[in-house]
């Protein structure tokens, strides 16, 4: 069984967060598969019971816009009953991003792992780290 970790990383912060992610998934003796978003298909995605995504804060604290927020939007009417683990990074503001995006995702259906996300201020401590590595674990037994 492989679960997915799809993520955007604009300094390396949350692709750090990604990597512990998958840490965590690969303890539990599952396999991860981890891919910048760019690389990922919504429905292939959108397959799997669970899965993880990650992106930080842009602009006025939202997504990505380029290449996240149009996945996130083809992802969105297909991830009812999914689990999915949101999680990424930012630089200001108070995490109203990750809190948006955690309820856009409850009201399309999904399950999450953290109600409100894994969110680290900047590089992500070890805190940060030990916490998605856990949500990982908790991903791998939902898949």
């Amino acid at each position: 069984m492989s679960v997915s970790v799809v993520y955007w990383s604009g300094t390396g912060n949350t692709q750090t967060m990604a990597e512990a992610v998958a840490e965590g998934i690969r303890e539990t003796g599952a396999e991860a598969d981890v891919m910048e978003v760019g690389s990922a298909d919504a429905a292939a995605l959108a397959g799997q019971k669970a899965f993880a995504l990650g992106c930080p804060s842009m602009g006025a604290e939202q997504l990505e816009e380029t290449e996240m927020e149009p996945f996130v939007e083809e992802l969105e009417p297909l991830v009812s009953g999914r689990t999915i683990l949101l999680f990424g990074s930012y630089g200001w503001g108070d995490g109203e991003w990750m809190r948006d995006w955690a309820e856009r995702m409850k009201n399309a259906g999904a399950v999450l792992i953290r109600e409100n996300g894994i969110i680290a201020n900047e590089a992500p401590d070890d805190e940060a780290l030990e916490e998605c590595r856990a949500a990982g674990k908790e991903l791998a037994e939902k898949a």
